[in-house]
């Protein structure tokens, strides 16, 4: 799957389930300033694809705008930091957090809450080529931040973090936000329980109940202060990575610098968003991992 076709799909979906879908192309892209997702599509000759897909329901109240942002790398290299060639196939499924907003937004318009959603996804594929950006590179994100790429696999926190900067813009007053993010992640937790993040926990709270209703299983993990330090740059605001220890939780850092004050939660589902065998429960494959929680929370908001 390409980005290209990733948002004709969203868009076939709109079209049946009638939400407005726009897709903006690399063109656009840089006119917004999103310096951050495009140095990511930079290396492909794919073209990226940002999809934003809008339910606005009559009578629902002008506050709260959710906000549902994916990361959507419909494949990923590693780019010039790039990955070891075994089990690399697998990486055809660094999309899953972008399918699963497409998916939410879907079940959303379907339900019909009376509760106002914006689903963003922003799709690229991540490739080493003579365009592709380099470590050592800064890049300017649509917020104005700068950022020092360390490593250019870490690029799930690129896109993510001018999608998320965007879902501000187009006046989202919470935001949540899901992606195939960390190996870090993986080692913590296992493929059994997704990762949670919230800089609210009034926020986390409902999120809480309505993933315990899902049934999904997922455990929060810190967001202390300290470990911005491991994120601060020489040469620029942030880097793209803060190294081995706590890496999970340092790329959450880095998502957190662009929700800012929104109420914000960061699922980094990498461990659970493939099923590597068969279960009596799950097939082997995309497990759709957070869509009920998603779809619970946002039922329990327009409650």
């Amino acid at each position: 799957m390409t980005p290209t076709i990733l948002a004709d799909r969203a868009k076939k979906m709109c079209q049946e389930v009638g939400l407005k879908c726009e897709v903006y192309g690399a063109d656009q892209i840089k006119e917004l300033k999103m310096g951050a997702f495009w140095s990511v599509a930079q290396g492909s000759d794919e073209p990226p694809a940002l999809i934003v897909m809008t339910y606005e329901p009559a009578g629902a109240p002008a506050k709260p705008v959710l906000g549902l942002v994916g990361k959507g790398i419909t494949f990923d290299t590693g780019g010039i930091s790039i990955k070891p060639a075994d089990g690399m196939e697998k990486m055809k499924y660094d999309m899953a957090g972008g399918a699963t907003m497409i998916g939410a937004m879907h079940a959303i318009a379907l339900l019909k809450p009376k509760v106002k959603v914006i689903g963003i996804v922003c799709a690229a594929e991540n490739m080493p080529s003579g365009k592709a950006q380099k470590p050592g590179d800064v890049q300017i994100a649509m917020s104005g931040k700068s950022i020092e790429i360390i490593n250019t696999d870490a690029e799930g926190r690129l896109v993510l973090a001018d999608g998320l900067f965007y879902a501000r813009q187009l006046g989202c007053t919470h935001l949540i936000d899901a992606a195939t993010l960390t190996g870090a992640v993986v080692v913590a937790l296992g493929s059994t329980n997704a990762g949670v993040f919230a800089n609210d926990d009034a926020m986390y709270e409902r999120f809480r109940k309505a993933n315990a209703e899902a049934g999904e299983k997922m455990w929060r993990l810190p967001l202390d202060d300290e470990y911005k330090e491991q994120i601060r740059s020489t040469i620029a605001d942030i880097m793209n990575t803060g190294g081995r220890s706590g890496g999970a939780i340092t790329a959450a850092m880095f998502l957190k610098e662009f929700a800012e004050d929104t109420p914000w939660i960061h699922l980094d589902i990498a461990g659970t968003a493939w099923m590597e065998e068969q279960k009596p429960w799950i097939a082997k494959g995309p497990s759709g991992m957070a869509l009920r929680s998603l779809v619970g929370f946002v039922q329990n908001l327009s409650n």
